[in-house]
């Protein structure tokens, strides 16, 4: 997703907050027995929740495991694992250089205080964002969703995970693609990895590995999407729940040579091997501080970190097609899904005059096209019709003709990139997956009331101009509102309810909680409806919304590159 001038979510504040409760709030120290060793945690009180944070799932990919799959591991390194805090995020340069590293494949357990190995409890697996470029585990206090589960008499356990990112995550190139899937979506490849970690081990902990859901958002989401089309996951996990995926068009790692070697020039010593057959041997004999550094020295940021994506990789890889080109949901578990309202408002630039970036967007991001230029164009120039500049129309939505003191091809350009990268997949994914007879939930989320936390993002936005942004939702699931109205407050816990309910027993409409929350209709072919989670008012709407437009996107794939 192209993406403008923005931190990752929960940025470095919210970073300094959470390990500083991680630490503060130590009371009595928890231990897990595994294997040989003794993994030490945090019990944080008053929420008697237990933290487990930084267990290793895989041998650091350093030096010679460097741009390699992921080593699991069997066993612990030490006799005695303190995990009392998150361990460090991986490899980018948006977040504090002594915040990161390549030893970074760890994941985190949040359990109920008392748990035992006898408890059997659902396990949530929770994929963090970022756009496959930066983020982390660290970022995701999930205290708030363990709590609640208590409260409402199901307790779950919640673990988070790291996986690589960036050019050591999602390397690119014509010699990566030589080389074949195993040096391909790394960060997929370590995923999957500690999944089957908690497969293995989460019994130590009070986790059932039967009843193992996944959740993520965006490139989390986006994550588990491409999974579903492996029927290995059936092994791992019996349901997930994807906020916000968002799918940009799929290539080969080919199509970015050029960053790529932009990227290895920027590594000391590796300038030469740039251009050859050698960069991926190069990358691998650097020091961890110079690949680091090469982000930075290459001008690699987050604002044009969509180079660094899951690529094609071939019938034995992972991304095996396009959203279009693959049986969507091949493993066929029960999914949850929702977009948020206004999805493309926190990605566009608020600066944008008139046509021109619009149809820069959508050309770049298709190019090089699978049909003629003619027949892409036509596309191109048919999307523009179906989105006039007409700020009635535009997103944020539902606002009438105020442009926020904006050029109104600033809500043009958010309704175009919303709808193609985020709402048209989620309607492809969910209607193809009801239509094969698997159990789908799905929402739409429009709360205004505790949405964004202004200092996350480095510019000002205009007042009100991002209306339901892309990540909004998160505060609500995670209970970390900003603006805490009454409202905001219940519709968090409702939402917390339906996440919980459909982990436990793969239905949001337990009678656990508020029982009188509105019921979540499953969506099928015939009653294609959404959940609209709003704390005014939550209720059914048909999925019906900007059909003519959405049906056209999602109707010509090979001009879109999806």
């Amino acid at each position: 997703m192209m993406i403008l001038n923005i931190r990752p979510l929960l940025g470095a504040s919210f970073y300094i907050f959470v390990t500083i409760a991680v630490v503060d709030a130590i009371s009595t120290l928890p231990v897990v027995t595994f294997g040989q060793s003794s993994i030490v945690g945090a019990l944080y009180e008053p929420s008697a929740v237990e933290f487990f944070g930084g267990i290793p799932y895989a041998k650091p990919p350093l030096g010679q495991l460097r741009l390699r799959p992921p080593v699991l591991l069997q066993s612990l390194p030490v006799k005695v694992l303190n995990a009392q805090n998150f361990g460090l995020a991986c490899l980018q340069n948006e977040i504090p250089a002594d915040a990161v590293s390549e030893d970074c494949l760890t994941l985190n357990v949040f359990r109920p205080a008392g748990a035992t190995t006898k408890a059997k409890l659902p396990v949530m697996i929770w994929i963090h964002g970022g756009n496959f470029f930066v983020g982390s585990s660290s970022l995701y206090n999930a205290t708030g969703i363990v709590v609640h589960a208590v409260r409402r008499g199901t307790p779950v356990i919640i673990v988070s995970i790291n996986y690589r990112l960036g050019p050591l995550g999602f390397p690119q190139g014509v010699e990566v693609g030589n080389a074949g899937p195993e040096v391909m979506n790394l960060g997929l490849q370590d995923q999957f990895a500690a999944f089957q970690w908690v497969h293995n081990n989460i019994e130590h902990f009070g986790g059932d590995k039967s009843k193992v859901t996944l959740f993520g958002e965006s490139a989390g989401a986006y994550s588990i999407n491409i999974l579903l089309q492996h029927t290995k996951i059936r092994s791992l996990a019996r349901a997930a729940i994807l906020e916000s995926m968002g799918v940009l068009p799929i290539f080969g790692p080919e199509r970015s040579e050029a960053i790529w070697q932009d990227y290895v020039s920027a590594i000391p010593g590796c300038a030469s091997a740039a251009s050859s057959n050698s960069t991926i041997e190069c990358i691998r004999n650097a020091t961890s501080a110079e690949v680091l550094q090469a982000l930075t020295t290459a001008g690699l940021v987050f604002s044009n970190s969509t180079m660094f994506l899951p690529v094609l990789d071939g019938p034995d890889g992972l991304l095996v097609g396009r959203q279009s080109q693959v049986v969507l949901n091949k493993a066929r578990l029960p999914i949850m899904m929702g977009n948020n309202l206004d999805e493309g408002t926190l990605f566009t630039p608020q600066n944008v005059a008139d046509a021109g970036p619009i149809l820069g967007f959508l050309n770049s991001s298709t190019s090089p096209s699978l049909v003629s230029q003619k027949e892409h164009l036509r596309v191109i120039e048919k999307i523009l019709e179906l989105y006039p500049n007409d700020p009635a129309l535009g997103s944020p939505f539902g606002t009438g003709n105020e442009t926020f003191g904006l050029n109104s091809q600033f809500k043009r350009f958010s309704a175009i990139s919303g709808d193609w990268v985020l709402q048209a997949p989620r309607r492809t994914l969910v209607r193809a997956t009801s239509a094969a007879g698997v159990k789908v939930f799905s929402y739409l989320f429009t709360d205004r009331d505790g949405t964004i936390i202004p200092e996350l993002i480095t510019f000002t936005p205009a007042p009100g101009s991002l209306g339901v942004p892309h990540t909004a939702e998160i505060y609500y699931v995670f209970n970390i509102l900003a603006n805490r109205t009454a409202n905001a407050v219940a519709l968090s816990s409702i939402m917390q309810d339906y996440w919980i309910s459909f982990a436990v027993s793969l239905d949001p409409n337990d009678k656990h909680g508020n029982a009188s929350r509105p019921y979540w209709e499953q969506y099928t072919p015939k009653n294609p409806v959404l959940l609209e989670l709003n704390g005014h008012k939550t209720a059914p709407i048909l999925d019906t919304f900007r059909e003519k437009q959405i049906s056209f996107i999602q109707d010509h794939p090979e001009a879109l590159h999806v």
